[in-house]
């Protein structure tokens, strides 16, 4: 009896050990051999795969898996030695970083003017701070705001008007086409004789 519920890496260890014992079929092996559930043995396989610990080729309509007992440690060498390239380009560029900094920090020499402009850029930054507070506390007083609000109204009042003009159209229409008074048109569709036409 094959024993059960193993856990992914499990199967992975177990998958991996058959290509290093023996190159038969795989979803007849893993189950036999290594107690890997057949429904279970395409998809271990596919991450085996993906992890460079199994090699793949399609010759004709079939494919073809081999794996080597050396495969592991080809694979954890070739991340080492990509760990390793991308230290030192990562050293190198802070190497770079912080000579640029040396150099800026000698292209600004230390001065009292140099120390007066700084102050005033730090007292500047702070009054924009206070007054961008000032400008959120004001809230709906807001410059742009208000400019929205006047696109917002102007643009309503013109489809307010456009929508009397096409009632006021539609109206008459419809009471030349039907002979029906506009009075009962009105009163059918609800609206109130006080109705005005926007301007």
């Amino acid at each position: 009896m094959a024993p059960r519920g193993l856990s992914a890496e499990e199967k992975r260890v177990k998958l991996t050990e058959i290509f290093h014992e023996s190159l038969k079929e795989l979803e007849k092996l893993g189950p036999k051999l290594k107690g890997i559930v057949s429904q279970s043995v395409k998809e271990v396989l596919q991450s085996l795969v993906d992890d460079g610990l199994v090699q793949t080729d399609k010759v004709g309509s079939s494919n073809f898996f081999w794996s080597f007992p050396s495969q592991r440690g080809a694979v954890m060498q070739n991340r080492l030695d990509a760990a390793r390239e991308t230290q030192k380009n990562n050293q190198r560029q802070l190497i770079e970083i912080k000579a640029g900094i040396d150099v800026e920090r000698a292209a600004r020499v230390e001065s009292t003017d140099r120390s007066a402009s700084l102050s005033t850029l730090a007292g500047l930054k702070q009054k924009i701070a206070e007054l961008e507070k000032e400008l959120q506390a004001y809230g709906a007083c807001d410059p742009v705001k208000v400019e929205e609000k006047k696109r917002a109204v102007t643009l309503a009042k013109e489809a307010a008007v456009r929508w009397t003009d096409n009632y006021i159209i539609l109206v008459s229409h419809f009471t030349r086409q039907n002979g029906v008074d506009a009075e009962e048109i009105r009163k059918y569709l609800g609206v109130a004789d006080d109705y005005e036409d926007i301007c």
